[in-house]
Parts: C-alpha cells; sequence; structure tokens
C-alpha cells in the first residue's frame, strides 16, 4: 500500500492533465473548453471520465471515413438528378430579396437551393399523424423514416402496423431510432419493427460491449420520405403526446410538423441515405423517383451535426437576423442562442426591425427554462419583444424573417442543437408560405403574455441565483 498512493497520485495528474490538453486543443467553444478543463483538473479520475462519456466527439473522425464520393453523391452536389435532368435553380432566377441571404446559405451548405416545391403546415398529431400515414399506406416503392422518439403506444402502434404493411407489399423500408431517445420508454420500438421484418438502424447506441458511448451525440432529425417524392418534417416525434385535442392528457404537447414535395424532398432522402450508411456501412441504390414538381418556395434542405466542419445552423441564422429589415420572429421551446446570435437580436432590434420571441410559458425542462430567463434581459433592454404562451408544452420551432424567409425543422435554438446534435432543417423562400407563417405568429402572439423588463428584473433573490446557475450550465445542456 505504500507505494500504490504515489502511483494513483500521479496516475490522476497524467489523466487529469491529457483530458485537460485534449478538450484545449479540441472544443471550439470557449466557455466548453473551460469547464471541461475545470472538471478534469478539480475531479480525480471522475472529471476525466465524464469527459470521456460526454465531451469527446468520436462521430466527426468516423463521418469522414463514410464519406466517400458515391454516384448519386457527385450528382447531387453538381444539380442533377440520377435520370441526368437539373434540378439546382440557377441564381439568376432567384428574387433579389431573396439573394443576400441565399448568398450565405449557398457559402455554408454548398447544397442547391431547389425551386419548385410546395409546403404546407400540419398543426399537431389531428393533422400530422393521419397524412403521414396515408403517405405510408400509399407507398409504392421506398420508404425512409427518421425519428428521435418512436413511442409504442396507440399512435406509435399505428406507424409500426403501416410500416409492416408497406413491407408487406414489397416497398423498401427503412427506419432509423436514435439509440438513446429509444430507451426513453419500457417496449423498446425497434424490437415491435423487427418483427414486422421493418429494417431497423439504431444510431450511436450506448454498449458495454463492444464499448460504445456517444451519450450526448444524438440524432434528432425529423424525416419521412415516401418514394422520393413526398416527405414530412419539423419538430413532431412519434406518440399519443401530440394529440395535443386531448384535453385530458396532462403531458399532451403542442407542436408543428410539414408535408413537402418538390426536388427539396431529394434533398431530405439524401440526408437520409447518408445517414443509414454512417450507421450500417450500407450504400443504398439510387432510384430514379422524378420529384414532383408544383410550387412556388424555393428551398434548401440543411444538414446540421457534429460530423460537419462548421456550425452551420448558427451561421445561417446568424446571417438571417443581421439581413432583417422589418421583422424577425422566433418560435422554440428551447431558447439558449450563442453570443453571436444574441448580439445578432439586439443590434435587429437596434435597427428598428421587429424581434419577436415567442416562448413557452410552461416547459418540461425546467432549467433550460430557468437558464434562457436569465438571459431575456439583454434582448429586452433593447427592444427585442419576447412573449410566453400558455399551457401545454410547445414544441414548435419556427423562424421567419421579413415574412419572405422560413426555417422549419427540427433544431432547437440551444446548444444541443446547434452543436452536438444531428438536426434536419428546410429553408424555405417564399412569400406566400410566409403569409400563413406570419399569420400562425400573429394569432400565437395574441393569446401569449408579454414579457417585460420589469418582470425580469424583479425576481427574488434566490430565484435569480438558481436561474443564474442554471445560465452557467447551459454550454452542457
Amino acid at each position: 500500500m505504500g507505494m500504490l498512493h504515489p502511483i494513483l497520485i500521479i496516475l490522476a495528474i497524467l489523466v487529469a492533465v491529457t483530458s485537460a490538453t485534449h478538450a484545449l486543443l479540441s472544443k471550439r467553444d470557449p466557455k466548453g473548453a473551460l469547464g471541461w478543463i475545470a472538471v478534469s483538473l478539480i475531479f480525480p479520475f471522475v472529471g476525466p471520465l465524464l469527459y470521456f462519456l460526454f465531451g469527446i466527439n468520436r462521430v466527426q473522425t468516423r463521418a469522414r471515413k463514410l464519406q466517400r464520393i458515391s454516384p448519386f453523391q457527385n450528382a447531387f452536389d453538381h444539380g442533377r438528378l440520377p435520370d441526368g435532368s437539373e434540378f439546382i435553380l440557377s441564381s439568376h432566377k432567384i428574387p433579389s430579396d431573396y439573394r443576400e441571404l441565399a448568398r450565405i446559405s449557398d457559402t455554408v451548405t454548398k447544397r442547391p437551393l431547389v425551386g419548385r416545391n410546395r409546403v404546407e403546415i400540419l398543426h399537431n398529431g389531428e393533422e400530422a399523424y393521419p397524412a403521414m400515414i396515408k403517405a405510408i399506406e400509399d407507398s409504392k416503392r421506398s420508404l425512409f423514416f427518421t425519428t428521435y422518439v418512436f413511442e409504442t403506444d396507440n399512435t406509435g402502434r399505428q406507424f409500426i402496423e403501416a410500416l409492416g404493411r408497406a413491407v408487406g407489399r414489397g416497398v423498401d423500408v427503412r427506419v432509423i431510432i436514435d439509440g438513446v431517445g429509444e430507451t426513453h420508454y419500457f417496449r423498446r420500438v425497434s424490437t415491435l419493427l423487427k418483427k414486422r421484418n421493418v429494417r431497423v438502424a439504431r444510431f450511436l447506441p450506448p454498449r458495454l460491449f463492444p464499448l460504445s458511448l456517444h451519450i450526448n451525440l444524438r440524432n434528432h432529425r425529423k424525416i419521412l420520405v415516401v418514394d422520393g417524392q413526398t416527405g414530412f418534417t419539423g419538430g413532431m416525434n412519434i406518440g399519443d403526446r401530440h394529440l395535443a385535442e386531448n384535453t385530458e392528457n396532462p403531458s399532451r404537447v403542442i407542436d408543428t410538423h410539414f408535408r413537402l414535395t418538390g426536388p427539396v424532398v431529394t434533398q431530405m432522402e439524401h440526408i437520409f441515405k447518408r445517414d443509414w450508411r454512417f450507421i450500417t456501412g450500407e450504400q443504398i441504390a439510387q432510384q430514379t423517383n422524378p420529384p414532383i414538381e408544383e410550387g412556388t418556395a424555393i428551398c434548401r434542405a440543411i444538414a446540421e451535426g457534429p460530423d460537419e466542419d462548421l456550425d452551420k445552423l448558427s451561421m445561417i441564422l446568424l446571417g438571417a437576423v443581421s439581413s432583417a429589415r422589418q421583422s424577425v420572429y422566433i418560435m422554440t421551446p428551447y431558447f439558449i442562442p450563442p453570443r453571436g446570435l444574441l448580439a445578432a437580436l439586439q443590434g435587429a432590434a437596434l435597427r428598428g426591425v421587429n424581434v419577436t420571441i415567442i416562448l413557452p410559458s410552461k416547459n418540461n425542462l425546467s432549467i433550460v427554462h430557468w437558464a434562457t430567463r436569465n438571459l431575456l434581459w439583454e434582448l429586452l433592454q433593447w427592444g427585442v419583444q419576447v412573449y410566453y404562451q400558455p399551457p401545454p408544452f410547445v414544441h414548435t420551432k419556427l423562424v421567419l424573417v421579413d415574412k419572405h424567409y422560413c426555417q422549419i425543422g427540427s433544431a432547437n435554438i440551444d446548444p444541443r442543437s446547434l452543436r452536438l446534435n444531428f438536426e434536419l432543417n428546410v429553408e424555405i423562400y417564399d412569400k406566400t408560405f410566409g403569409g400563413i407563417i406570419a399569420a400562425h405568429f400573429n394569432t400565437i402572439k395574441e393569446r401569449s403574455r408579454k414579457v417585460s423588463l420589469k418582470e425580469v428584473d424583479g425576481r427574488k433573490f434566490l430565484t435569480r441565483i438558481r436561474d443564474s446557475l442554471a445560465w452557467l450550465l447551459s454550454p452542457y445542456l
């Protein structure tokens, strides 16, 4: 025992210094780097273990190994479908109102804008689920489905049965389930799907043998692509909780989802296939299903995740807010923006832009609600308007700029979505659709409560302490 104690001390120092050095060299966010360095140095063995479990991005290296150019990827990047037809939107066809922001997204995403899309908003599970199940029932060739939470309640079983029937018709059905999101419920949906011969891939499930610890890196995307022609995306998971008209359900959630047709669906399908290859190593053969071109919306799918080189969504959102001339509307359940975006919102309000942020008054993650409330004064004092929606919990994620540029999808405006999760958003340039979303914002705003600077400053001392502590933890929430 005499020699063991000094050896443990030396080992603890080596492990702590190694972890701290790795965090210093690999973390892009200074607050995140400083936090992990402090944890590694202050807490012997435990701190480095926590960093090993939650702080290291093991995804990026693996993703780069799998990003060998396939024939489909090469054609996609050059704006052509597998049959050789072009679907990229030429820059001279983009209306002048859109060009400044389109140029930012072009540079950041390196994915083309595509025209002739149609986008339809679907409110809550009452509208979204029947439309999605009907599309599944009508599928003939292929069906690709990604979701974060897939419950095995009545709603979930309706989807499971519909997917199983599609397999029985000979449809190529593939489902991606997040490995951690699935563990929220006792009965695993992947087991039920496999019993119906549905091909299921679990995204980075935590395992001890062989060791696989990616607890902090989740696939939060919501994608349903049917026959390469109809797509669904938004913020909605699969489960009874999204049936918002059931007032007897205390856990009901308000949310929006969207049905899309047009060439942007090809982009969504490409992102699914890249995820499938990332998980399984299998390249899905590309089919030649031409998109349905029937709308006026110009769109682009934006894939975000820790396998990417840039904070794409953060940069595009910052560009969108900075280019605003009239209005910025944001609706999100979790609002802890990076400093750059916070400054852009302040600057827009100071330029006279109407900046309105709508948040839920009831949040399913109290610590996020507390952290958000701690930073609201920075916006309110410069003229940003903040509203709280009444219960139940509202999970909707929408961004609208100048009533002609909109972002929909799975991403929240918080560190987890913008830095850790695999997310899918779709940007939409369309004045007609923008008018629909603006009307939705105004309807929600009318029944919401405006937050004042006096209210935020008037919080009790212990409440302010709690909110401030939650804010300190915000890089890790």
